[in-house]
């Protein structure tokens, strides 16, 4: 599939705002500490990657009942569902100037992840955690994402690297007083 960047302008996807806070002093601080780990920015990002998959649980896979959407919250709390963990990765990553899009995917409802360049060219990432029957990994030689859509079902890559998280998902995000109530209102298309 062709990745299509929503605006040719590279410093677009290392931007800060409200969502991805990259200034914010909790953002700043865990990417010093992964950085410390790291020889080079290939290595950095896949300890940012790694540290989110892993560390952030996904809420719906924990039980976890907090909706959160602003970078600096997700690592703060530990929680949220796949936007979130594609929210905090973003601002990892951007805090050390890896340019960082959003990217989407079509199942049942509207599913978040991101994609990182390196050598000229754009690698999806999904950092939603990993499960039974779930195995993503950080990638430049071929995707490892947590699903694969199937045509058949309906189901979609969207071709489009936002600069910023898609609307429909913050607003669902936002609207949202706890996990059960954002499951009502997910995005099921862009």
């Amino acid at each position: 599939m062709e990745l299509i960047q929503e605006t040719a302008d590279l410093s677009a996807y290392l931007a800060a705002d409200e969502v991805i806070d990259h200034h914010h002093p909790t953002v700043r601080g865990t990417a010093a500490r992964l950085a410390k780990d790291a020889a080079d920015s290939y290595s950095y990002a896949r300890l940012a990657f790694e540290f989110v998959r892993d560390a952030i649980t996904h809420s719906q896979d924990s039980g976890d009942l907090r909706v959160t959407w602003r970078a600096s919250d997700v690592l703060e709390q530990g929680t949220g569902i796949c936007y979130a963990k594609a929210h905090a990765l973003a601002a990892l990553l951007r805090a050390e100037d890896i340019p960082t899009a959003f990217c989407y995917q079509r199942f049942d409802e509207v599913h978040g992840l991101v994609a990182v360049r390196f050598h000229g060219a754009w690698h999806r990432q999904d950092p939603r955690g990993n499960k039974p029957g779930v195995d993503a990994r950080f990638s430049l030689d071929g995707e490892r994402l947590a699903f694969t859509p199937d045509p058949a079902s309906n189901e979609m890559d969207y071709p489009v690297l936002y600069a910023a998280p898609h609307p429909v998902v913050l607003r669902a995000l936002r609207a949202a007083p706890d996990r059960p109530s954002l499951w009502t209102i997910l995005p099921t298309t862009l």
